[in-house]
Parts: structure tokens; C-alpha cells; sequence
């Protein structure tokens, strides 16, 4: 199966050290967050600790499309990274990439990073109202996402656990994760404040959003707020209609592996 490995030449000796590392991915026990679809695990090489994606292995369809049509995630992820530190917003820094793949399918991927030491992500600011800086950090993380707006970044993956925060004695650095899906170039209006649709449920959060990008647009503050509010409800509907679908799908394959295995022979 030819591989294709790209290396940031910052880290060329440790290519072999790296390689090794994808070839003993499955031994590493050190992982990071809920290991669901994609696992990220916690790797040393020459002192630095490295974080090292793996890619879940894409349906038949996926695995043509990806080795013929579309860059994969990881070499997504890896460019993006790349592109984003040269417009000065924070990611951790990428490191390398590898694609597994066969003559006509695409299989494994991996992507490494250098590992950021960070506080807390947005995601607890949805579920921790006591923190004491919680207004602040999230007055800051609208200007930071203003920022984004300002350079063309459309990061599509704009949700609770993508964005890292680490406090400074400045203030807040904000550093942006799972990388893959995003897009470059000039966003409308109605594009940016859609962008905040997938962050929070609560109201309350986004009076604040919507006051504190107000003042970095100078739009309409309640134009911004009926508009953030609406595109939060409508994702919320959309994304548990989802789930209720899936749930029915699973509950009907269930009951008919049920009703085939206890029928007569």
C-alpha cells in the first residue's frame, strides 16, 4: 500500500522518529479526548509532546472520492494549519501528514501537531457559568472570531470544542482545532453571524456575542442578535432531527433482525 508522508521541514530529524510513531499508533495508550469516530493520541519525540490524529477509515464511496477527487483530512488539516499561521491566527503548529492507500482506494490517514498546554475550550463556558472570567473570555473569543471573519477564514467547524483558550498576562490566546473543513474568501453579513450557530443554546451567551461583534462591525446590535438567535434555533432543530432519524433507523434494523431470527426455518 504506497503511503505519501509530508513533513514540516522544522521537524526534518525527526522523520524517522515520526514514522515510527504512525507505525505503532495502536500501542500508544495516552489518548486525547473522547476517542469516537477519529483518535487522538499523546506521542514524545526529542523531548516535545506531539498530538497524532487518526483518521477513521472512510465508506467504500469516501475512499474513492478521497483517493482520486479530494485531499484527504489530514492533508487538509496540515495545509489549513499552514495557512492559518501565516494570516497570524493561532493553531497548534502542524508537524506532518500521512496517507495510506491502495491502487484505487484511499484508506488511513494521520495528521501530528505540536501539543498546546490550554485552560479551558469554549465548550466550558456553555456548561460552567461561575467561571470567573467567563464574560471576558467570551467578549474576547467574538473579537477573535471577528478577526477570522476579517481575514476570510469560514472555519465550518466552528463548535464548543474546537477552539482552545489559554489565559495570558495580555489577556486570552485562542488556538483552532480539527481543522478540515474550511473555507477561504470574502463572507457576507449574513455568513459571519451565521458562523456562531453551532456554539451555544443559551440566550444568554449570545446577548453578549451579539453586543460585542455589534461594536466590532458597528451594525445593528439587535439586527445581529435576531439573526444569531434564529441560526442557533434552526441548527439545534436540524441537528436533533438528525439524531431522532438515525435513532428511528437503528430501532427498525433492530426490530427486523429480531422478527428474522425468530421466524421458523
Amino acid at each position: 500500500m504506497p503511503n505519501k508522508f509530508i513533513l514540516n521541514p522544522s521537524y526534518a530529524s525527526l522523520r524517522k522518529d515520526l514514522l515510527d510513531a504512525i507505525d505503532h499508533f495502536d500501542t500508544y495508550e495516552d489518548i486525547l479526548g473522547a476517542a469516537e469516530r477519529n483518535v487522538i493520541k499523546i506521542v514524545k519525540s526529542d523531548n516535545k509532546k506531539l498530538a497524532i490524529k487518526s483518521f477513521k477509515v472512510p465508506n467504500v464511496i469516501n475512499q474513492i472520492v478521497y483517493r482520486f477527487f479530494r485531499a484527504s483530512k489530514a492533508e487538509r488539516s496540515y495545509t489549513y494549519a499552514l495557512k492559518l499561521l501565516d494570516l497570524g491566527i493561532n493553531t497548534p503548529f502542524p508537524v506532518a501528514y500521512q496517507i495510506c492507500q491502495s491502487t484505487i482506494l484511499f484508506k488511513k490517514s494521520y495528521y501530528i501537531s505540536e501539543l498546546v498546554q490550554y485552560d479551558l475550550t469554549y465548550r466550558e463556558l456553555t456548561t460552567d457559568f461561575e467561571i470567573p472570567d467567563h464574560e471576558e473570555i467570551l467578549r474576547a473569543f467574538t473579537r477573535f472570531t471577528y478577526r477570522l471573519h476579517e481575514n476570510g477564514v469560514h472555519f465550518l467547524d466552528h463548535s464548543p470544542g474546537n477552539t482552545l483558550i489559554k489565559r495570558t498576562n495580555s489577556g486570552y490566546d485562542f488556538y483552532l482545532v480539527d481543522l478540515n473543513r474550511m473555507q477561504f474568501g470574502r463572507m457576507n453579513f449574513e455568513t459571519r453571524i451565521r458562523n456562531f450557530a453551532k456554539l451555544t443554546i443559551h440566550k444568554s451567551m449570545i446577548k453578549i456575542m451579539s453586543n460585542e461583534y455589534a461594536r466590532c462591525t458597528g451594525e445593528d446590535e439587535a439586527i445581529i442578535f435576531d439573526l444569531m438567535w434564529s441560526s442557533t434555533k434552526a441548527f439545534q432543530h436540524k441537528f436533533y432531527r438528525k439524531i431522532r432519524i438515525k435513532k428511528s433507523i437503528f430501532f427498525w434494523k433492530k426490530k427486523y433482525k429480531t422478527i428474522s431470527s425468530d421466524a421458523p426455518i
